[in-house]
């Protein structure tokens, strides 16, 4: 996380902490952090860990990602064009490879496609990443279903694993 990273960050603490109507000082005792730590993560001044970002957003009443800046949540998929569009970026990402699987008649009994990621690619650093999110996001899913958890759980973990991968930055290749 750079400066103008953490200070965006400092920022969006500060303003919903004023809109909750908390004094610094209350939301140290909240934390169980000093008066000066809290000064620090408005001011940029240190890098907030994860653990804190997600209790901060708990008593902020917010989420991981808006206080990370995520605009995953912002995304706005309004057409299969747009799915179709993020597909052809998501293949000129560098450290993610995937290919295409295609099985139809006559060949098979299904009409399906998927896109498939090799955790074990040594050339795409991403992708052991993305199969492990794959696997606990195919689980969670699951779990839902079942009722094993709630809708609010699940949509806690996506903000959780969100905020956790928000730290790792991307380039496209030219």
């Amino acid at each position: 996380m750079n400066e103008i990273e953490s200070k965006a960050i400092g920022l969006r603490i500060r303003e919903l902490r004023k809109r909750k109507g908390y004094s610094q000082t209350e939301l140290a005792n909240l934390l169980g952090k000093s008066l000066r730590t809290i000064q620090k993560y408005e001011s940029g001044e240190i890098e907030i860990p994860i653990s804190v970002i997600n209790e901060l957003a708990r008593k902020l009443n917010t989420t991981s990602t808006y206080l990370l800046g995520n605009k995953s949540n912002e995304i706005r998929i309004e057409r299969l064009s747009d799915v179709m569009g993020f597909l052809f970026h998501l293949e000129k990402v560098m450290g993610v490879e995937f290919s295409i699987d295609i099985k139809k008649p006559p060949h098979d009994d299904k009409w399906q496609g998927s896109l498939v990621f090799s955790g074990k690619n040594k050339n795409a650093d991403f992708n052991a990443d993305m199969c492990l999110f794959l696997e606990e996001w195919a689980n969670y899913r699951e779990d839902v279903k079942d009722s094993s958890i709630s809708k609010e759980q699940y949509n806690d973990w996506q903000d959780k694993t969100l905020a956790y991968y928000s730290a790792i930055n991307l380039e496209n290749e030219e």
